[in-house]
């Protein structure tokens, strides 16, 4: 207990207590607009068709632009780009509500759906890149950098629990109109935060390091790919459960018990999430991922034979000790195997391939609930596990990191000694002075 406190407050010290706080209220909204807009345009139009049309143009938005937002991250800076779609995104939101509440048409209701999805500010991806960033510039050990994706997809977990019940409440107490203004208003005031805060300096941003004519461009190491489609899957786990959770509990009468079953998933996955951030590190990263993968297949076959709300509840909340172990050391593959320069883009493609396959998944796993009851659907997160496990066995995971930390450092700290010495306090000050803002 003692080491695992320690850890965590060397990943402060060097971020700033402030940052976790914002960074967490800013990825808020994203866990709340996708489920936020379906509960609105059901409610609104009276057509499930409808709102899972919107949901998926959100989703859509999000898979696309999430890249390209990432990429000019790594260009020009965090701060101008999230400032920029964190303005984009609160309108369009607002927007949104206000068309859903007016009647208006499908086709244009969708058309602000995916201007929604294609402007979140990807907090979390961003904020990634910003504590690792801050992390190599301390020259910090590999243990705090562990810690640091450890504490990143902690906070993600608990925000994709929070934000849907935020959601959820609002909409029995209210109107799901006031939950979606409410994540308007959250990447608003948090999202400008995030951007403003002074740790964005490290992340300015710059042009693509110049290579000798002739010379291509080097690409990802092998496994950034497989790792991207392994978290396309993971995504598809998550469709398939989403429905066949759905699926049982309308069976058993207890459809309201659907939310809190899948809030128990990423209370677990949250808490394991933490746990592993002091992991030795003779527990590689190809271990671990093999590991996790291993597990979500052992402890999500279950599901298939489930038929009550209590071994329900049991089966899922298990699963969630598989879920943030595989996340955190799928976003750790990305930082160790991609340029520097171009490591917003990449958390980004992780993410959204996150969302990619659980847009598809959940299309496929509602047909299939359809056709086949709640088993359906849970073999579609089944046979998802089991590729990632075939996935995470059959892909190299090189020992050592494609790119030197060096690489995270800007040159004019590491040109020469005398250099790399005058900038030792600027490298401080990305914990002691940001630590006190």
């Amino acid at each position: 207990m003692v080491g695992t406190v320690n850890t965590y407050r060397k990943v402060i010290a060097l971020t700033g207590p402030l940052l976790p706080f914002v960074s967490f209220f800013a990825r808020l909204p994203v866990a709340m607009s996708q489920f936020g807009s379906v509960l609105l345009v059901a409610e609104t139009s009276g057509s499930l068709a409808t709102a899972g049309i919107v949901g998926g143009t959100l989703s859509a938005g999000q898979v696309v632009f999430g890249p390209v937002l990432g990429r000019l991250a790594d260009r020009h800076g965090q701060r101008p780009v999230v400032l920029t779609a964190a303005a984009v995104n609160a309108l369009a939101t607002a927007a949104l509500v206000a068309g859903a509440l007016g009647g208006i048409d499908t086709a244009p209701l969708a058309a602000i759906g995916a201007v929604v999805g294609a402007s979140v500010p990807l907090i979390g991806p961003l904020a990634r890149t910003r504590s690792v960033a801050l992390a190599h510039r301390a020259k910090a050990d590999e243990s705090v950098v562990g810690a640091v994706h450890s504490l990143e997809g902690t906070m993600d977990e608990v925000s994709f629990v929070i934000g849907p019940a935020l959601v959820g409440m609002a909409a029995l107490v209210a109107h799901p109109a006031v939950a979606i203004g409410g994540a308007a208003a959250l990447v608003a005031v948090f999202g400008t935060a995030f951007a403003l805060h002074p740790t964005a300096a490290v992340t300015a941003g710059g042009p693509a390091p110049e290579r000798p004519k002739g010379v291509r461009r080097t690409r990802p190491a092998g496994v950034v790919y497989s790792v991207r489609f392994s978290l396309f899957l993971q995504g598809a786990m998550f469709g398939g459960m989403q429905a066949g959770i759905a699926s049982l509990t309308g069976e058993l009468g207890v459809p309201g018990q659907a939310g809190i079953v899948y809030a128990a998933n990423g209370v677990v996955s949250a808490a394991v999430g933490l746990a592993l951030g002091v992991l030795p590190a003779r527990f590689g990263l190809a271990l671990r991922w093999r590991t996790a993968t291993a597990a979500a297949l052992l402890l999500s076959v279950p599901l298939l034979f489930t038929g009550s709300l209590w071994a329900l509840y049991l089966i899922v909340t298990l699963l969630g000790a598989a879920i943030a172990p595989h996340l955190i050391t799928a976003f750790a593959l990305t930082e160790r195997h991609v340029e520097p320069s171009r490591l917003a883009e990449s958390m980004a493609f992780a993410a959204s391939s996150l969302v990619a396959g659980q847009a598809l998944a959940l299309a496929l796993s509602g047909r299939m609930a359809e056709w086949y009851g709640p088993s359906g659907a849970f073999a579609v997160s089944v046979g998802a596990a089991a590729l990632a496990l075939v996935l995470s066995l059959c892909t190299r995971v090189p020992a050592a990191r494609s790119h030197t930390a060096k690489a995270f450092i800007p040159a004019q700290q590491t040109a020469s000694p005398a250099a790399g010495e005058a900038a030792s306090p600027a490298a401080g000050e990305s914990g002691a002075a940001y630590a006190g803002r």
